[in-house]
């Protein structure tokens, strides 16, 4: 198909490369189809183009916000249209009539984080509010834990303004002129009457669609709440659109704009009960109690998602209200006017479920903790990829939703199901609401696993008939449900369905093949049947995943890594700066399993549609630390630039970066000459003209320390091996010096050891045979020295924390097992100092108490790898500071990446986001505290501020 004409006409982008048309081909589903192309449109003029384009050249279009659907719905072999970068804007908030006019590419919070400001929110509330955006949440008719009380985003849907298939424009409200503004318009309310005004057709869907009192019910067009509505109900509301518009998954029309029902922010106070139980069916049956106190929510977690929240480190610190090993925890949330009243109804609730012996532990959660607790259960779909292995929680019959009163004997017979086939299956989301998200345990690599993720759909639709359930209860039908809309609904009204879609969309332009007309659900599938995973020798050690391959294939699509900066959280750094989903972890991820999967190249680690999604990858491990998957990119990044290189050999700059502390070594002697020369070497190594180059000291850190360096102790409380990292050792002198003799005066013997250097930049480049060599020379001698009485200590996190990340994965068997146990030994000297205060070694009055107000950004490898708390602490523990962590991410300079040219632009981008900002913010005598030389240096070309080390205001 030929694209040039309509690239000329489209003020966005449009994109037909493989490799962005690969990484739009998944969503968060088990389905992959590779696009013909992909569109970033810019204006409502771009998207008539493109419906003028489908219509012409008999294609389709796939309406894309976020990328999270669970059933296929923005999966396509048309073109894929992403509204996410361009269409973000909140074009009016009404406070006395209380509602919001957007445009659907805009996030949930982030609306809400606007609406805020003056008391009001958009109430449904998907678990992926941080990334969601209304065009999908609408498109899937999303709801939430909250829908107990706020139901579904259909109900919250007032006006919708759009395009419809033939280009034209159209805004659908309520109204009683069932009459449009042109010819097809007028042909929609000619087809829905024709539909509704015959009696039979409204008592067939009245008999044959899901009961009308499950508010989570999203099977096929909503037809049943149309006939509710005027003229065909005298007695109901004035017909609406809109709520067809709601569920729809983007079939019928291109939503342009639309005009919400916006809430005022509940008043009160706030508690969380979590009652943990031994079995699901009592989770299920307090479920039940809970629901006569008035609950804002009710969700269930079980024990295979709480095994999950160990595996991740950010949610394993959310854990902390876990008691024991509960089968299931319910979470309940209750608001009172007051803190009696809201007692008052936990202790009713409690004693009535006291009564029924349904619980063994029944904390109370409130305040700062309560959003904990939530963080938990919503990173639960995330969180269920982080298995090793083929076998995964599959998403096939997820989202079925049953009269609230039903659901315990519904689950029961759920399970009987799969038991029958030897299967068993995660248990979490919505009790309130009548809908468990429920996933079997399926391998969709092999031809028996695919047979069972059909037989299991049958069967289970089967049995939500005979509960006249919801087949879908938030997550739509899309592909994955549309095959069995016909049993759910019965032919007949099946058939209503096709005549919606026809007279809406004759030629088939809008998102076909979901809910109508679809393909077999076990068709199109992320994987082949009998699919063979490829095994790769590597340099880093990949076993836990079982591959690098399924290393890669840990991401499920759930876009945890489109979080903003509004978000707060380093992942993903180069996403927050373009929003392009090249961008995002899940793309790199989504890449490396296409090309290592499917490619017939002798070394598939060398195509450049890697390297195309890789580019603006900073390896700074926010994955590491917030992906609830566990995708490792940075890792990930390390391997494929070292598989690489083999193929294609080391790039000039490549080596000369890797071998920075070489090169310094050369001008020891002789730091003038480096000083003098330093920027003449920016055109031939590609730096940007912008970036400055930092100087080296006139002397070195470890020839201070041997020449220069005099102790005071004579009774050390303990020995700290100091780890000199070559960027501290040649440019960052005066820091390093301040750190010896910090620990000197603290108590400590500070003794250098002849190590290597960390490695750092070799592995940042992929280098990674070198970096293991020096892997290798570092942990033979420090497990060697490292006794019960000392320790190993260094001040640049990126440096010493290789100890704990890399060095492990480059070494095998005993050096292996050394390498461990020297992570347990090592520390950034933040982490040393609160360890010392918290055994008491150190106390607060050790600490300079001056009044000092301090700024804090995180190292991404601190964050990743370590934790903020420690720096939180010793700060605190000098009394006289006032202390704030600025909500930042990565700093944008990672090692290298800033100063390369090409790179410059997104890395000052990626500053600008919160760092930048704060710091020109900060009062003139506030401290801004970056404990990374990479930090420091971005922090100066940024906005010209001087920003310290910890232990230089320590």
């Amino acid at each position: 198909m030929n694209f040039g004409g309509l690239k000329k006409e489209l003020k966005g982008e449009l994109h037909t490369r493989e490799a962005i048309r690969r990484i739009y081909a998944t969503d968060a589903s088990a389905y992959r189809e590779v696009p013909q192309a992909v569109a970033i449109p810019k204006t409502e003029e771009d998207l008539k183009n493109l419906i003028r384009f489908a219509a012409e050249n008999k294609t389709s279009l796939i309406p894309r916000t976020a990328g999270t659907s669970l059933a296929g719905q923005v999966v396509g072999g048309g073109i894929i249209v992403d509204v996410s970068k361009h269409f973000t804007k909140i074009l009016e908030v009404n406070l006395e009539e209380e509602y919001v006019w957007v445009q659907p590419g805009i996030v949930r919070d982030e609306l809400n984080r606007e609406l805020s400001k003056h008391g009001y929110f958009f109430a449904p509330e998907t678990s992926t509010a941080n990334r969601a955006m209304i065009g999908g949440m609408i498109g899937n008719n999303s709801c939430g834990s909250n829908s107990v009380v706020y139901g579904s985003t259909r109900e919250h849907l007032l006006e919708v303004k759009a395009l419809l298939s033939d280009g034209s424009d159209a805004h659908f409200k309520a109204s009683e002129d069932l009459r449009g503004k042109s010819e097809l318009e007028n042909k929609l309310y000619q087809n829905i009457s024709d539909i509704l005004l015959d009696e039979a057709n409204v008592q067939r869907i009245k008999k044959e669609f899901p009961k009308p009192n499950i508010p989570r019910r999203n099977t096929g067009y909503a037809l049943d709440m149309l006939a509710d509505m005027q003229p065909f109900n005298p007695d109901g509301k004035p017909f609406n659109f809109c709520s067809l518009i709601a569920g729809s998954e983007g079939t019928l029309a291109f939503v342009t704009a639309a005009k919400l029902k916006i809430t005022k922010i509940p008043e009160g106070h706030k508690r969380l009960v979590c009652i943990h139980t031994k079995t699901i069916d009592d989770a299920l049956k307090a479920n039940l109690i809970a629901l006569n106190y008035q609950p804002y929510a009710c969700e269930l977690m079980d024990h295979y998602i709480l095994e999950a929240t160990s595996r991740n480190k950010e949610q394993a610190e959310n854990r902390f209200f876990v008691e024991g090993e509960p089968k299931a925890i319910l979470v309940v949330e209750l608001i009172g006017e007051t803190e009696k009243e809201v007692d008052i109804r936990i202790l009713n609730f409690l004693t009535e479920v006291g009564k029924q012996r349904l619980g063994y532990a029944f904390p109370i959660i409130k305040g700062d903790d309560i959003t904990k607790v939530w963080n938990l259960r919503k990173a639960g779909l995330g969180l269920l990829s982080n298995i090793p292995g083929d076998t995964k929680p599959a998403p096939v019959i997820e989202d079925t939703a049953v009269d609230v009163k039903d659901l315990p004997n519904y689950i029961g017979d759920f399970n009987k199901i799969l038991h029958k086939h030897g299967l068993y299956s995660v248990h979490y989301a919505h009790a309130g609401s009548g809908e468990l998200h429920l996933r079997p345990y399926l391998n969709l690599k092999t031809e028996k696993g695919v047979k069972l993720f059909r037989t299991i759909a049958e069967e289970i639709a089967d049995l939500v008939k005979e509960y006249k359930g919801s087949l879908s209860g938030e997550h739509g039908d899309g592909r994955l449900r549309g095959e069995f809309i016909p049993k759910m609904i019965g032919e007949e009204n099946y058939q209503l369905l096709k005549k919606v879609k026809q007279a809406w969309d004759p030629h088939n332009i809008f998102n076909p093949g979901k809910i109508v007309d679809t393909a077999p659900m076990d068709t199109s599938l992320r994987y082949e049947k009998n699919q063979q995973t490829p095994e790769f020798e590597t340099m880093l050690d990949f076993s836990q995943d079982e591959g690098i391959v399924r290393s890669a294939e840990l991401c499920n699509g759930s876009g945890d890594c489109r979080k903003s900066e509004l978000t707060r959280g380093t992942m993903c750094p180069s996403y927050q700066a373009t929003r392009d989903e090249k961008d995002t972890t899940r793309a790199r991820a989504n890449i490396l399993r296409e090309m290592l999967t499917r490619s017939k190249e002798a070394n598939p680690f060398a195509q450049p549609e890697i390297k195309e999604v890789m580019d603006l990858c900073l390896s700074c491990k926010g994955c590491k630390r917030e992906c609830p998957s566990n995708v490792d990119m940075g890792k990930l990044k390390a391997e494929w630039q070292y598989q690489s290189m083999k193929e294609k050999g080391v790039p000039f700059r490549t080596k000369m970066i890797a071998n920075y502390a070489k090169s310094m070594e050369r001008f020891e002697k002789a730091p003038w000459a480096f000083n003098l020369t330093r920027n003449l070497s920016k055109p031939m190594l590609g730096f940007a003209s912008k970036r400055s180059i930092p100087k080296m000291a006139n002397q070195t850190l470890r020839s201070w320390f041997d020449k220069k360096f005099h102790s005071l102790q004579r009774k050390p409380k303990k020995t700290v091996y100091f780890f000199f990292d070559e960027f501290t050792n040649y440019l960052d002198v005066e820091i390093g010096k301040k750190a010896i003799m910090l620990l000197d005066r603290m108590g400590y013997e500070v003794r250098a050891a002849n190590h290597a250097i960390s490695g750092r930049a070799y592995l940042s480049k992929g280098m990674l045979e070198e970096a293991k060599e020096f892997a290798e020379q570092n942990v033979s001698l420090f497990h060697s020295l490292l006794k019960i009485d000392s320790c190993l200590v260094g001040i640049e996190p990126s440096a010493i924390l290789t100890f704990r990340d890399e060095y492990p994965d480059l070494l095998r068997g005993k050096e292996k097992e050394q390498a461990l146990k020297v992570a347990e030994k090592t520390f950034t000297i933040e982490e040393f100092l609160a360890k010392e205060l918290e055994e008491g070694r150190l106390k607060s009055e050790d600490f300079s108490h001056d009044k000092k107000k301090v700024l804090v950004h995180g190292h991404c490898h601190q964050k990743a790898l370590s934790s903020m708390t420690p720096t939180m602490k010793i700060l605190k523990a000098s009394e006289g500071f006032d202390v704030q962590i600025i909500p930042s991410g990565c700093c944008g300079m990672a090692g290298s990446f800033g100063y390369e040219k090409e790179h410059f632009e997104v890395s000052m981008k990626i500053g600008e986001l919160v760092l930048f900002p704060k710091v020109r913010e900060a009062e003139k005598d506030t401290i801004i505290l970056a404990s990374g030389t990479s930090c420091r240096h971005q922090i100066w070309d940024g906005t010209g501020k001087v920003a310290r080390h910890i232990v230089e205001i320590l």
